[in-house]
C-alpha cells in the first residue's frame, strides 16, 4: 500500500528542486528588501510550472498536510500548499469546500505575496462565495493587511467570469484611495476584466472616477481600450 505523502517528504522533494540563481532573482523580483512588500521572504528557486508538477505528484496529500506546509518560511512551499488546497477544493464536497475556505481565511498571514493571492483567492474564496453572502469581502477590503485587501478584490475574478460585476465595482470604489501600488494594479486588472465582458459597465466606472483614481490603476484598466479612448481617459486624469 502506498503511504500518504508527509510534510517531511514533500518539503524534502521541493527543497531538492531549488536553484540558487532562480532564488536570487526571486528575492529581487518579489521585493524582499527592507521596507519592501515582501521583506524577509525566502525562496528555494523553483519555477511555478515545476511547483504545479509537484502538486500533481503529491495530489493525494491530505488537507492537514497542506495546512502545515502553508506555514513554511519558504515561498514556493507556501505556493505548493495553496495549489494543493485549490486541488482539494475543486473536487471536494460542500463540507470540504467550507473547511478549506475557512482554513484559507484563518491563514491569510501566510498568503503574503501577490502571486500567492492571485493563484488562490478566486479559486477558493471567489468560488465559495459565488452563491453565498459576500460581506466578508467588505471586511477584508478594509483590512490593514495589503494581502487581505488584494484577496478581496482578486476573489471577485470568479464573479466577473460569470458576468457578475457588482462586487468588483463596489470594492474597486472602496480601494480608489488605497496607498499600495499592488492594490492599484489588482483593481485596474479586475476593471479591465469587467470591460472585456461589458465595456459599458467599465466605462461608466471610469467616467465617474478616472479623474481621481491612481494613474497606474487607470492605465491597467484601459489597457484594452482604443488609443483614442486611452488618451481621453489619461487627459481627464491629469
Amino acid at each position: 500500500m502506498k503511504s500518504t505523502p508527509s510534510v517531511r517528504e514533500i518539503t524534502r522533494h521541493l527543497r531538492g528542486l531549488g536553484d540558487a540563481d532562480i532564488a536570487e532573482h526571486s528575492l529581487r523580483f518579489f521585493k524582499t528588501g527592507k521596507g519592501e512588500y515582501g521583506e524577509g521572504d525566502r525562496f528555494l528557486g523553483i519555477r511555478v510550472p515545476v511547483v504545479r508538477q509537484a502538486v500533481k505528484r503529491y495530489r493525494e496529500a491530505p488537507i492537514t498536510v497542506a495546512e502545515k506546509l502553508l506555514a513554511s518560511p519558504w515561498h514556493e512551499i507556501r505556493l505548493f500548499a495553496l495549489l494543493l488546497l485549490v486541488s482539494h477544493f475543486d473536487k471536494g464536497s460542500p463540507e470540504v469546500q467550507k473547511h478549506i475556505y475557512l482554513l484559507y481565511l484563518s491563514n491569510t498571514r501566510y498568503i503574503n505575496n501577490w502571486d500567492l493571492v492571485d493563484a488562490s483567492a478566486h479559486r477558493i474564496v471567489g468560488v465559495y462565495l459565488h452563491v453565498r453572502e459576500r460581506k466578508v469581502l467588505y471586511k477584508l477590503v478594509r483590512s490593514a493587511s495589503l494581502w487581505e485587501r488584494r484577496i478581496a478584490i482578486m476573489a471577485t475574478f470568479h464573479f466577473i467570469r460569470d458576468h457578475d460585476f457588482g462586487d468588483t465595482l463596489a470594492l474597486s470604489e472602496l480601494l480608489l484611495t488605497d496607498r499600495e501600488d499592488l492594490i492599484h494594479k489588482a483593481v485596474g486588472w479586475m476593471l479591465r476584466e469587467v470591460g472585456k465582458r461589458d465595456k459599458r459597465a467599465e466605462d461608466q466606472f471610469l467616467d465617474k472616477h478616472c479623474a481621481t483614481m491612481p494613474r497606474i490603476m487607470l492605465r491597467y484598466a484601459i489597457e484594452k481600450h482604443s488609443a483614442t479612448e486611452r488618451q481621453r481617459y489619461l487627459k481627464a486624469a491629469t
